[in-house]
């Protein structure tokens, strides 16, 4: 027969640490590093933009054409809501999720916030090739990066738990740091 006190259900590290949530500019790693990070850990990994494409059926893009900004704001808002109410995860934010007021107390009150830093020539090289970035037509990208990086660069540092440096480095780094450096301040 059996103890009752046997039958306990376990519970998995993952479920009760609070998540990570990564913050940082296009062509920062946020999904690159997010996906090594959570695999490293044992984590599920969530990517905020793929969750908003896989619900509209169409790319961030395309949204952006036909809501403008704004619009794909207000969606990107109701899914880093909810999302950031998960336990144990990873998860890749948009690089203007910030901007929300809400958006960044969700973050900062619900789990562990890491800004990836990039500088603006490893972005322009990062995001080169991409076909992906809507806030990249609107003019030469280095100018584009800088005014993001102007606006954008307070509310990182304002959010986050801490700071880690991409530029020139291998994801599997990042995501050794960014474990280290969580383990160490659990501790």
């Amino acid at each position: 027969m059996t103890d009752p006190a046997d039958t306990r259900s376990e519970t998995s590290p993952s479920e009760t640490s609070p998540s990570i949530f990564l913050v940082g500019p296009m062509g920062s790693g946020k999904s690159a590093v997010g996906r090594r990070l959570a695999r490293d850990l044992g984590w599920e990994f969530i990517d905020s933009d793929t969750v908003i494409e896989e619900r509209t059926g169409v790319d961030i893009a395309y949204i952006f054409e036909k809501e403008g900004e704004d619009g794909f704001r207000r969606r990107e808002q109701e899914v880093i809501d909810e999302l950031t109410q998960h336990r144990g995860i990873v998860l890749a934010t948009g690089g203007g999720a910030v901007l929300a007021d809400e958006n960044r107390a969700a973050l900062s009150s619900r789990g562990r916030v890491v800004y990836l830093h990039t500088s603006i020539a490893e972005q322009i090289v990062r995001t080169s090739h991409s076909k992906h970035r809507p806030l990249l037509i609107a003019g030469e990208p280095a100018q584009v990066l800088a005014d993001l990086m102007a606006i954008r660069d307070p509310l990182y540092r304002e959010v986050a738990d801490l700071q880690v440096d991409t530029d020139s480095r291998a994801v599997v780094d990042v995501a050794s740091e960014i474990a280290r450096r969580l383990a160490a301040w659990a501790d």
